[in-house]
């Protein structure tokens, strides 16, 4: 085994080589492996250099520390911002974006080990790829409209793929799943207990093909279908789809609260609250965003969802993701001022401009690089 990182930025990705089979580390366990724009870069780098690789066979993903990636660094972006530095941050989602369509066009199998946190970003790298082992110490979520930003990283391709509405749900109220959940709704392939990932890891280090039949046969071997809790959501998929079908956000409080009157869950009325505390703008945008990337590919997803990035990093109808990031990573007082701070005041027009290219004569569109193969484009889930 021979790790082939060296300097203080690429420390930040650890590499692994075994045999046919290479890891990559994410090391920033201090910061849950959160997304530097370095470690973005690097895993780029990386992800096109096994590709290239004939000898490589099969890319496993996997972390250091107590999370898989809390996401992307938003706090060092809404840095960038506050002080009129709008553009860097977009190039770091620009890499990033870039780095989540080499995955989901990867023309090997990719195994990501999802032991830990899978915020945001984390779900970006992992999710659009071809296995993703959940364990019991997986936590999923997309939290993004608590932070005045919205569910990114292709995610309107891979939650309006889940099953009913259920990524409406996760998208709009951020809601947390345990690793039996995801394996449940699609998120995750498998579900493996984390005492048996090191096994799990010894196997597939054996590897010397790319056959995805028996790389699936492999992981199997040490996975476990784990049963739903009583009050998990998930067992709830009616109610959900009844609620967040629904056209608009207003219809779907109106939904919620509804069934709330006739059903006393703690889910129904943790749904209301999140929505309620979530950025109105974030709501609409996100909606939208997910219904939209029903029809769309992944590559015309992350076109759109870079425009839209952009634009709340721009700032010109609504800042709230410099607050956002105020509220909950910084000061930590979870109280922001929303602005606009009411759904109604939140327009259509205003909504669309979101989806609209950036006028501003330095900005360019997120050109997608030319992909050697496309196997697995079409969706995992």
């Amino acid at each position: 085994m021979v790790a082939l990182s060296s300097n203080s930025d690429t420390d930040q990705v650890l590499v692994e080589e075994t045999g046919c089979v290479r890891t990559l580390i994410l090391n920033r366990p201090k910061q849950l492996n959160a997304l530097s724009s370095a470690m973005i870069s690097q895993l780029l780098e990386l992800f096109l250099a096994c590709e290239k690789d004939s000898n490589v066979k099969l890319v496993i993903l996997k972390s250091t520390g107590r999370a898989f990636c809390a996401g992307g660094d938003v706090a060092a972006i809404a840095h960038d911002v506050r002080h009129g530095n709008w553009k860097l941050g977009t190039e770091v989602f620009r890499k990033k974006f870039t780095v989540c369509y080499a995955v989901s066009t990867y023309s090997k199998p990719q195994v990501s080990i999802l032991n830990g946190i899978v915020f945001g970003g984390g779900a970006g790298l992992s999710i659009h790829g071809r296995f993703r082992v959940a364990t019991e110490k997986s936590v999923f979520a997309m939290p993004e409209t608590a932070l005045g930003l919205f569910p990114d990283v292709g995610a309107s391709y891979f939650l309006s793929r889940l099953p009913g509405f259920f990524g409406e749900y996760l998208g709009l109220t951020g809601s947390l799943l345990d690793g039996t959940e995801m394996l449940a709704c699609g998120l995750a392939t498998h579900f493996v207990p984390s005492e048996r990932l090191s096994s799990l890891e010894e196997a597939l280090h054996n590897i010397n093909l790319s056959d995805p039949t028996i790389i699936s046969a492999i992981i199997t071997e040490f996975s476990q279908v784990p049963k739903l809790k009583e009050k998990s959501p998930y067992n709830h998929l009616k109610i959900i789809d009844r609620c967040f079908s629904r056209r608009t956000i207003e219809e779907i409080m109106v939904a919620l609260e509804s069934e709330a009157a006739n059903n006393k869950d703690d889910w129904i009325s943790s749904a209301i609250q999140s929505l309620k505390k979530a950025s109105p703008t974030s709501l609409r945008i996100s909606l939208r965003s997910i219904r939209e990337g029903r029809l769309q590919g992944i590559g015309t997803c992350l076109i759109r969802e870079f425009r839209m990035a952009c634009h709340v990093l721009k700032g010109e109808f609504s800042k709230d993701f410099v607050e956002g990031c105020r509220a909950i990573l910084l000061d930590k007082d979870r109280k922001p001022k929303w602005e606009p701070s009411k759904l109604e005041l939140v327009t259509d027009d205003m909504v669309s401009h979101y989806f609209s290219k950036l006028n501003d004569e330095d900005w360019k569109d997120l050109q997608l690089p030319g992909r050697p193969s496309l196997p697995y484009a079409i969706a995992k889930l």
